[in-house]
């Protein structure tokens, strides 16, 4: 199995900038890709942006998210970032992270959230 723990939300005005974290424990070898969710109340959650731990880090964003937000990876400290910039109001949402793990099948671990507010 595999714990995830997030951090690094707040509130920040429109323009700002948070960097959230996420660290992973447990069997970490066998995390596959990594993945930052969020979801705004009301609305279903929805992909932020994704790493693969493999086949060179591939990276996937959200057309929205695209130029503002960037994941990485430190693989030492089992920790997944987002560095977010430019933020908006309607980029308030619990984020949550997500790890793809195999243990024989791949298998969704979740952390347990991060609130992010935007306002003036």
């Amino acid at each position: 199995q595999v714990q995830l723990v997030e951090s690094g939300g707040g509130s920040v005005q429109p323009g700002g900038s948070l960097r959230l974290s996420c660290v992973a424990s447990g069997s970490t070898s066998s995390i596959y890709y990594m993945a930052w969710y969020r979801q705004a109340p009301g609305k279903e959650r929805e992909l932020v942006a994704r790493i693969s731990l493999e086949h060179g880090s591939r990276i996937t964003y959200a057309d929205s998210m695209k130029g503002r937000f960037t994941i990485s990876r430190d693989n030492a400290k089992n920790t997944l970032y987002l560095q977010m910039n430019s933020l908006k109001p309607e980029d308030t949402a619990l984020y949550y992270c997500k790890a793809g793990v195999v243990l024989g099948l791949l298998t969704d671990y979740w952390g347990q959230g991060t609130q992010v507010t935007v306002s003036p």
